[in-house]
């Protein structure tokens, strides 16, 4: 299971509707709170080729030297560097061709002083040789059975030496290590077919509210379509867990209690909506007699109402119900957690550091996630507003590819300011980024 405690942390006294009230809490700490409660999957074995983008649990050694073998690196001649030592283009060194080596085959004959081996990409090198002379440096116009080198070879040129890429015993491969198509060669390389990773974490999805209603549906007046459980479920699949929908639930008890019943055996439950303190925001108090539930007020624009929690043995994180503030506050809180659950070490956003061009009010004292467009230039990166931020504007998200973070202190920021812009699309992973603490 991923519970890593069953309690719920710095639980406040109880409130309106039996509620416990927690002050205004900033993002990190909130993150902080969350992250407790979560801890690796256990370990399955796997098929190297169906763990795509899952996580290592254990550490991955070589059982032999890779390559296993000292090999050509070209096709070409198989030379002993001493027998070139005064050759020129003038007066290249010529050398009788007593064999061939190619690749898959043991190099049978052994590379006699004098003499030169014709050899294939991949080739064993045969004994007696230290160095390959390609093809295209080679004369090969002599009298036949005969080469010229026509330059002074150097030691090793153009070989693969055994154990190159790894050594025998050596770890390749850590345990935390998400996999890529590039580790999973490496696997391969190194003979294993199969692995023990962190399964998937199973994430039970679930929306709420009258006036919410499936795509599919003619709406009537009042009502809209259902964007945030396709939203949310997207963003399950793009950490690397597996959504499981519970649809939408109304604003009723009856609605909410038989759709958490949904949610036994999920590994995180994530809903959308009914967590602020309107009068029909029934979730909050579902989910506080069903289970054991703090509802903050975080620091953050967009996505200030946030519900924390377990119900039964399941972890809970309610999500805003405005499509922005839900989108948002999932990157900060729920991504990190199904990170964590799939045994990922490294929980930071993929981030860079941009100039930006418009001017963005930040009142109230919260950490503000505008939705920008971030472009490459010549002196760096720049960052300019993707469209109106209110936390319904789903035109504007889908325009971005970045969220620049406003920091609480910060009441304007003009534009010529730098701040970090964190980039969600961006390879999960992806080495050679600058990184951001969340």
């Amino acid at each position: 299971m991923s519970i890593a405690t069953p309690a719920i942390p710095n639980h406040a006294p109880p409130g309106r509707g039996g509620m416990a009230c927690a002050a205004m809490v900033g993002v990190d700490e909130a993150r902080r709170r969350i992250l407790e409660a979560f801890a690796p999957l256990p370990d399955i074995a796997t098929p190297i080729q169906d763990a795509l983008g899952l996580t290592l649990a254990e550490d991955v050694t070589a059982a032999a030297n890779l390559p296993p073998f000292t090999n050509s690196a070209m096709d070409g001649y198989a030379v002993r560097t001493f027998d070139t030592l005064s050759a020129s283009a003038t007066r290249p060194a010529w050398l009788r061709v007593t064999g061939q080596a190619a690749a898959g085959y043991h190099a049978e004959v052994d590379l006699e002083p004098g003499c030169a081996v014709r050899i294939m990409t991949g080739a064993p090198l045969p004994e007696g040789a230290d160095s390959v002379v390609r093809f295209e440096d080679s004369d090969e116009h002599g009298e036949a059975g005969w080469v010229g080198i026509p330059r002074s070879i150097r030691p090793h040129e153009n070989i693969r030496p055994s154990g190159e890429d790894a050594r025998q015993g050596e770890i390749v491969l850590a345990a935390g290590t998400r996999i890529r198509p590039a580790e999973i060669g490496l696997l391969a390389a190194v003979g294993r077919t199969r692995i023990a990773v962190h399964r998937r974490p199973r994430v039970a999805v679930l929306v709420t509210g009258d006036e919410v209603v499936d795509a599919d549906t003619t709406l009537r007046p009042g009502q809209i379509w259902n964007s945030n459980g396709p939203m949310i479920a997207a963003q399950v699949r793009q950490c690397g867990g597996e959504p499981i929908m519970l649809g939408v639930a109304c604003d009723t008890t009856d609605s909410v209690r038989a759709s958490l019943a949904e949610s036994a055996g999920a590994d995180l439950l994530i809903t959308t909506g009914g967590v602020s303190v309107g009068d029909f925001d029934v979730v909050k108090d579902v989910l506080q007699a069903e289970g054991r539930i703090d509802l903050w007020q975080i620091r953050l624009k967009p996505g200030k109402p946030l519900a924390f929690g377990w119900v039964g043995d399941t972890p809970l994180i309610g999500l805003p119900g405005n499509p922005v503030a839900a989108c948002i506050a999932f990157a900060q809180f729920a991504r990190p957690a199904i990170l964590t659950m799939l045994g990922r070490r490294d929980l930071s956003m993929p981030t860079v550091q941009a100039r930006l061009l418009d001017q963005v009010e930040n009142r109230g004292g919260c950490e503000q996630y505008a939705r920008v467009r971030v472009d490459m230039m010549p002196d760096g990166y720049v960052a300019r507003l993707a469209g109106g931020q209110g936390s319904g504007m789903l035109t504007s998200l889908a325009k971005a590819n970045g969220l620049l973070v406003i920091p609480e202190t910060c009441d304007i920021a003009e534009p010529g300011m730098t701040f970090p812009v964190q980039m969600p699309d961006w390879d999960l992973g992806s080495p050679g980024l600058e990184s951001s603490d969340t």
